[in-house]
């Protein structure tokens, strides 16, 4: 029989410490891929400076997007509650209508 001998595997390194990583980050470059959104071209292949890339066209059209959505949900918001309004107006006048007709049925007895 042989027996098998069994390997010793280093330890772990241990995790960096906030301090490192933070080094890390402010040494890395701005057009390291990381940073980079998906999509988004890198450094080489952008327009001429003055031209908008297409990843900037869609920026610009999300960013419209979002605020046209922004101002319909106000607008929304804003009729919701003059909605609100009218209909507590409307319970009000409705009680008083029901309250005269119930005056005048018991004016006609």
């Amino acid at each position: 029989m042989s027996s098998k001998a069994r390997r010793v595997l280093p330890t772990r390194p241990e995790p960096p410490s906030v301090e490192q990583i933070l080094a890390d980050l402010q040494s890395t470059h701005p057009g390291d891929p990381i940073f980079l959104l998906p999509g988004e071209p890198g450094p080489e292949h952008s327009p001429p400076s003055g031209c908008p890339g297409p990843a900037e066209e869609e920026r610009e059209r999300l960013f419209r997007l979002s605020r046209s959505y922004v101002g319909m949900n106000q607008q929304l918001q804003a009729a919701q509650e003059r909605l609100r309004a009218r209909r507590e107006e409307l319970l009000r006048a409705r009680a008083a209508l029901e309250r005269d007709i119930l005056g005048m049925r018991q004016r006609a007895c």
